[in-house]
């Protein structure tokens, strides 16, 4: 996949759990784990929102488009 769902960094530098950030968006620890872990196939335009709302952040910070797999980092 080219793009990458960097909700992990944003979090980190927000210093918010994974549980603290599902309660607040409303959404389950497991479907938030999925986003967080980049296994996502999809996202919602609603859950974007409410994410970029909790975390003060825009779709942008989220996001990392990359032309070349092989030069994904881990």
């Amino acid at each position: 996949m080219s793009i990458i769902f960097r909700l992990d960094r944003v979090m980190a530098d927000r210093k918010i759990s994974l549980n603290e950030l599902a309660k607040r968006i409303q959404l389950t620890n497991s479907n938030l784990s999925i986003l967080k872990t980049g296994k996502a196939r999809a996202i919602r335009m609603l859950t974007l929102e409410a994410i970029c709302r909790e975390l003060n952040c825009q779709p942008g910070d989220l996001l990392e488009y990359h032309t070349d797999e092989k030069k994904i980092p881990e």
